[in-house]
This record gives C-alpha cells, structure tokens and sequence, in this order.
C-alpha cells in the first residue's frame, strides 16, 4: 500500500486542521493506519492509530482529546483532525500502515506534512 499525507500548512494558535492520508490500492480496510508525528530536532511519536474497519482507535495520552482520527474506507482515506492546535504541536505529520491485526512495526510510510502553528 501505497500512502500520500496531505492537509499541512500554516495556522494560528487554537484554530483547527485536518490532515488526510490517502492510500492506493483496494485493501485499504485491511490496515490499520497510524499517524505519527516529528518535531524539529526531536525524535518521531506515535500520536495516534486507527483499526482497519474504523471501529476502534488509541490516542497517545498528550493528545487530551484535541485530535480524533477517523477513515473512510470507501475513499481509502483516513483522517486526523486537529482542534485547538498549539505552537508545541508545530511538526511534520506521517500516516503509515500496518496489516490489521499485525503486531510488527509499521512497514508502509507516507511522505509527510507540514504543520506550523504559530502564537
């Protein structure tokens, strides 16, 4: 599978953002997908992942529910949306997939995108 992460860009503090990550194929219900996440000169995290039939997902616990992962399989497309977005959050944003039900590491990546928050 093949993902494209899109939706970054420049934002204002508090205001809200919606990235995409598209997948090729027609599988795409059979990963689940993760996002992650890299800020300048800090090492990559995990923010949060979703199930291939979309019905259960896991946030990191410095998310406090500002972000909600979502997928439409239909458009093999999963979402992050991003709400009261901080400057600390300012990072490229990676979607990557795994076989569902597969406890090995994320084998496929996406490119990135780009989000800055300024204050």
């Amino acid at each position: 599978v093949q993902l494209q992460a899109s939706g970054g860009g420049l934002v204002q503090a508090g205001d809200s953002l919606r990235l995409s990550c598209a997948a090729s194929g027609r599988t795409f219900s059979r990963y689940g997908i993760g996002w992650f996440r890299q800020a300048p000169g800090r090492e990559r995290e995990f923010v949060g992942s979703i199930s291939g039939d979309g019905g259960s997902t896991y946030y990191a616990g410095f998310m406090k529910d500002r972000f909600t992962i979502s997928r439409d399989n239909a458009k093999n497309t999963a979402y992050l949306q991003m709400n009261s977005l901080k400057p600390e959050d300012t990072a490229v944003y990676y979607c990557a997939a795994k076989v569902q039900g597969s406890t090995g590491q994320y084998g496929y990546w996406g490119q990135g995108t780009l989000v800055t928050v300024s204050s």
